[in-house]
């Protein structure tokens, strides 16, 4: 029975992007191990019969010593289980596992670039100097891996700057969504609701939105807006808890906080927005399309291969708050164009995102490696 290792940098990512891929594995018949730093979710991936693995891994530490602690450490623990298989997520495990698994020659190397992420997006000299370094290691540590990429922009960026070969990429559109579970429902006819679900990051877009907001309600635009995710103080781009209190009691946006039903959460809502600077595919983005709604989100890699300006959804700039205000007073202002984009993100959904569609894929590149 092969044995399979998915390593990220958070239970949480497994939990909600990869869960489902790791049941597929099972059902083929692999062995699944699962690895992160401890969250609040290693007890859910636990009570689905897996075997999970806490390792502990700073996101954002960059002290040499301490890394390369961690980097023996993971070497140590991929000698101990003895994988056939690894598949990697998010930046240090993909460097890391990576640098790991071939010094232990395991036979199957598969890395998932999920985004681009903060390293990518800032531009002040430091994360420029770290943008430098990564570029670096991932060049060595990719290399001899089979690399999957979540849209085309991020790998055409990986390739133009050699990082990695063209024969070595993959390009398979997100995590998936279950069309069967996001589906759309009948809205009641009351003040229509605008929802950003995510973690509570700046480089989602987050304070463009709450801006936009202000600039809707001095307009006395009739609508509710809502915020919906967790804070991620493991992310520099974080948002304080108390920012967001603040933001609830001046009655500028609802607080929802974490949702563990978001299909029921979506079928409240009206119209999602997620006006973020970069993404890989936004899982928050399928999920919305499933469930029928019309989309408000950036003219940015990720987002705009999900949505198409004009038929699922508007897209806008980049950091334009006016921009993204216009664009949700557009929707707020014609109920029939909300039902008609939210129809068609519904069939953009089944025929380009599916569960089904993005597993049957991303086995396909495990069988390079069970082939041989």
């Amino acid at each position: 029975m092969p044995k399979v290792l998915l390593f990220a940098n958070t239970d949480w990512y497994l939990y909600n992007f990869r869960l489902s891929l790791a049941k597929e594995l099972r059902d083929d018949g692999h062995e699944v191990v699962l690895l992160s730093p401890p969250g609040n979710f290693n007890e859910l991936l636990e009570a689905n019969g897996f075997q999970w693995i806490p390792f502990l891994l700073s996101r954002q530490g960059i002290n040499p010593f301490s890394e390369l602690r961690s980097l023996w450490k993971l070497i140590r623990l991929y000698h101990q289980v003895q994988p056939d298989i690894v598949h990697h997520f998010t930046i240090k495990p993909v460097i890391y596992g990576s640098f790991a698994a071939r010094l232990l020659r395991i036979p199957g190397i598969i890395n998932s670039i999920t985004g681009l992420g903060h390293l990518f997006i800032d531009s002040s000299p430091a994360i420029q100097l770290l943008r430098g370094a990564a570029k670096w290691l991932y060049r060595i540590g990719l290399s001899s891996t089979e690399v999957i990429f979540e849209n085309s922009e991020d790998r055409d960026i990986f390739i133009q700057n050699r990082i990695l070969k063209a024969e070595q990429s993959h390009l398979i559109m997100g995590t998936g969504v279950d069309v069967d579970k996001f589906h759309p429902t009948n809205k009641k006819d009351s003040i229509p609701i605008v929802l950003f679900a995510s973690r509570m990051l700046a480089t989602k877009g987050l304070l463009e939105f709450i801006e936009a907001t202000r600039l809707l309600k001095q307009k006395g635009l009739k609508a509710r807006f809502a915020l919906a995710g967790t804070t991620d103080p493991g992310n520099p781009a974080s948002i304080p808890q108390g920012q967001i209190e603040s933001w609830k009691q001046s009655g500028l946006v609802e607080w929802w906080g974490w949702q563990e039903d978001m299909p029921s959460t979506l079928a409240q809502v009206d119209i999602f927005c997620l006006p973020s600077y970069r993404e890989g595919i936004p899982n928050a983005l399928l999920e919305a399309t499933a469930s029928g709604l019309p989309i408000v989100t950036t003219d940015v890699p990720g987002c705009r291969d999900v949505v198409m300006h004009g038929l699922n959804g508007l897209l806008v700039p980049v950091r334009n708050a006016p921009a993204l205000a216009d664009a949700l007073e557009t929707l707020l202002s014609n109920t029939e164009l909300r039902h008609t984009m939210g129809r068609a993100g519904r069939e953009t959904a089944i025929n380009q995102f599916s569960l089904t569609r993005v597993n049957t894929e991303t086995l396909a590149v495990y069988k390079i490696f069970l082939a041989s």
